[in-house]
């Protein structure tokens, strides 16, 4: 008779990634619907951000079918939606093309279906590259308080040049107000992607800011990247950008975190960067939050 120690780790693992979590909906922890793809990623290590989180119980899902999900009938499940995703961009690889990305507009049913549960007051917590997704759509970045830009092109009906890109920058990050996603944070050091991108500072609330100089001489042109010139700000112009990093805000009734941390596996494994995350999570299902942003449409709407 055999025992435990003869059945192979894969089928053995007590981990929540095998076997996979709960095949329902808990009530004891936060569901969340965790959506991916687009832009490359450590799947793994990012998704041991979650399965470490005990508060709550996320389920997976992948562009295109994640389109589907982006109505109220399925939202009504989930107490939040993480997008770690980056949609509406056909990277274009062929020779002598430049690298000039073709942008697709989200399919009408996925539009309708969005603004049907931000107006239901729906949370959503966007993480680093998902301020890229959907460039042939304005109101994307309009939700997200921020416009990062593969190509030279308008941001709020305003030419801009494209965005610049760094990996790997170590930089000090420091909260920049009181609230519960920044409660017992210290100025931290984090390993990670930063954007030089446009930041709509009039519309959000900051909530951490970098002490990295966010001049052109310390970035990189997307444009010129995805030529095949990576790393490179050769002949590429670009003014001063913001330092914010993180940001709450809202878009119709529904509270908005956007939290540029997330490129990769230094981040991945930063406890402090952990931590944000799991607060903003719990601060955006909060009644707390949705209060907050149901009376910042009432008071625009005045």
């Amino acid at each position: 008779m055999g025992t435990a120690d003869d059945v192979p780790d894969y089928h053995s693992s007590s981990s929540r990634s095998a076997p996979t979590g709960q095949t329902f909906f808990p009530t004891d922890k936060k569901n969340i619907l965790l959506v991916t793809r687009g832009h490359p990623f450590a799947r793994d290590a990012f998704y041991n951000i979650f399965e470490s989180n005990q508060d709550v119980e996320y389920s997976a899902v992948e562009h295109p079918a994640a389109q589907t999900m982006f109505n109220p009938e399925t939202a009504k499940h989930f107490d939040c939606y993480v997008l770690y995703d980056m949609p509406g961009i056909e990277f274009n690889r062929v020779p002598g093309s430049g690298g000039v990305p073709t942008f697709h507009e989200p399919p009408q049913f996925y539009k309708d279906g969005l603004m049907a549960m931000l107006e239901q007051g729906f949370p959503l917590v966007i993480m680093h590259h998902a301020c890229a997704a959907w460039p042939a759509w304005p109101e994307w970045s309009e939700i997200v308080g921020g416009h990062f830009l593969y190509q030279p092109m308008k941001s709020r009906g305003v030419d801009k040049p494209d965005s610049g890109y760094n990996i790997d920058v170590p930089h000090k990050v420091s909260p920049v107000m009181n609230h519960p996603i920044t409660e017992g944070i210290e100025p931290f050091e984090i390993v990670d992607e930063v954007y030089m991108s446009e930041v709509f500072e009039d519309s959000v609330t900051p909530l951490f800011r970098s002490d990295y100089p966010f001049t052109k001489e310390n970035f990189y042109s997307s444009k010129l990247a995805l030529a095949g010139n990576f790393n490179s700000n050769e002949g590429w112009e670009h003014p001063p950008s913001s330092n914010l990093v993180g940001w709450i805000k809202t878009y119709k009734n529904s509270p908005i975190v956007y939290l540029q941390f997330g490129d990769g596996p230094a981040t991945y494994k930063n406890e402090t960067f952990r931590k944000i995350l799991r607060q903003a999570i719990n601060w955006a299902c909060s009644d707390e939050a949705k209060a907050w942003a149901r009376s910042q449409a009432k008071q625009a709407a005045e």
